[in-house]
């Protein structure tokens, strides 16, 4: 286990790169979802809500008492099966780009002035490394947390929506705040919009051929987003 203060450079932009797209998905799942109480088979990947049956992946789980994380993969109860296999990526995936945050086992978190918080954004950021519809952090006894993935198509998608794309791109701005270019390049990438940079801008083509442009300040914040019809 390794003791935290900071998240690294690396995994923030990571971070960034799903922020928007993320935020969005994450809405969607929460209006998916019923209300009630929820159970979990581990060993058959199911996860019941309020009459709903889902396939999920164990992301992760948080103790609240000692303010630590661990990965799904990483759990000796659950290493090697089904129900880790798709979080498994993210550990391979951090491997690759030299990401310590997703290749440790278990984050000691305690050093974060919101240890919860950084929880949260260990989750999200493996969302999206992941490509998931989301997660759902839910209490598994009095001091931990354990994090599921949804893992099945009935999970509705958020698409691109236009209308809605500048708001989208604030609010994914304003979630970590470390590169709102990183947030809107990983916005048109999920989405496959080709993008071109432009000096202080970000212009992209969006689907019947209309266009977006983004602008940003000198403190490199999104300034504006203007979206022109054809």
């Amino acid at each position: 286990m390794i003791t935290m203060h900071q998240f690294s450079d690396a995994f923030l932009l990571e971070a960034e790169r799903h922020a928007a797209w993320g935020a969005a998905q994450l809405q969607a799942l929460t209006d998916y979802m019923p209300e009630g109480p929820w159970t979990a088979d581990l060993e058959a990947c199911l996860y019941q809500q309020g009459g709903l049956e889902l396939r999920v992946a164990v992301l992760g789980t948080y103790d609240v008492q000692d303010r630590s994380w661990m990965w799904g993969w990483a759990n000796p109860g659950l290493r090697g099966t089904e129900v880790v296999a798709l979080t498994g990526a993210i550990e391979r995936y951090g491997r690759k780009q030299g990401i310590a945050e997703f290749t440790e086992e278990t984050l000691d978190l305690s050093g974060f002035e919101d240890p919860r918080r950084a929880a949260e954004t260990l989750a999200f950021a493996g969302m999206g490394v992941a490509e998931a519809p989301g997660y759902l952090g839910l209490p598994a006894g009095p001091d931990s947390l354990v994090y599921f993935l949804p893992d099945d198509p009935q999970v509705p998608r958020a698409g691109l929506d236009t209308v809605a794309m500048p708001r989208e791109l604030l609010t994914g701005a304003g979630l970590i705040g470390r590169s709102a270019r990183r947030v809107v390049t990983g916005y048109l990438e999920y989405h496959g919009l080709p993008a071109r940079e432009d000096g202080d801008r970000i212009l992209a083509d969006l689907p019947g051929g209309s266009a977006a442009e983004i602008e940003f300040d000198h403190a490199d914040r999104i300034a504006a987003v203007r979206l022109t019809a054809v």
